[in-house]
């Protein structure tokens, strides 16, 4: 589990390295200079969350089967988060309206603070 933890880690840090250049340099003139920074939002929260995963999965001092609670929290947390934010930046470009799903970006930041607070008690009741 812990190769999974770290490996899911650097793929979420890598799409968030494509998905900023992508904003950066390929949105610049489709969406509005507010969408852009709401876009570099998401881009942020994963990347912080994909070092968070990067160090999860090297952590020796939490068991495994709790650490993979903590990995499905903040997993699902930087899906609903993150993607639903780059969604509704672009949402002016698609013929769909995302915004009738903002209500996920809550929710995953939700399940964001929820992995946070797993993984500090976590860490602190397994401190020797």
């Amino acid at each position: 589990m812990n190769k999974t933890i770290f490996c899911t880690g650097v793929v979420f840090a890598v799409l968030a390295v494509i998905l900023g250049a992508f904003g950066a340099h390929g949105l610049d003139n489709l969406i509005s200079a507010s969408d852009k920074e709401t876009y570099n939002i998401g881009v942020t929260y994963q990347m912080y969350h994909a070092l968070l995963l990067l160090i999860l999965g090297i952590l020796k001092s939490i068991p495994v089967r709790e650490k993979k609670v903590v990995f499905y929290f903040i997993v699902t947390g930087i899906t609903f988060f993150s993607f639903s934010i780059y969604l509704l930046a672009t949402n002016s470009l698609t013929a769909f309206d995302f915004k009738t799903i903002g209500i996920i970006t809550p929710i995953g930041g939700f399940l964001l603070i929820i992995g946070w607070l797993l993984l500090g008690y976590r860490a602190y009741r397994n401190f020797k």
